[in-house]
C-alpha cells in the first residue's frame, strides 16, 4: 500500500529547473518539463520545498 504524500508540485508554478531534484537526499523528484515526485520514494523531508525558486512546491 502507498504511503500518503505530504510533497506536493503545482504544475502551473514549476518551471522544470531541476533545483528540487539537485537537493532531494533520496532521489524522489525526476525533471522533465515539470518535476514529478515519487511518491514512494519520497520521505517529506521538505528538502525541496525550500529550494524551489517559484515556490510551486508545498509539504
Amino acid at each position: 500500500m502507498a504511503k500518503t504524500m505530504a510533497i506536493t508540485i503545482d504544475a502551473e508554478k514549476c518551471t522544470g529547473c531541476g533545483a528540487c531534484n539537485e537537493v532531494c537526499p533520496v532521489d524522489a523528484i525526476k525533471v522533465g518539463d515539470k518535476a514529478v515526485v515519487d511518491a514512494d520514494t519520497c520521505i517529506d523531508c521538505g528538502t525541496c520545498v525550500d529550494e524551489c525558486p517559484v515556490e510551486a512546491i508545498t509539504l
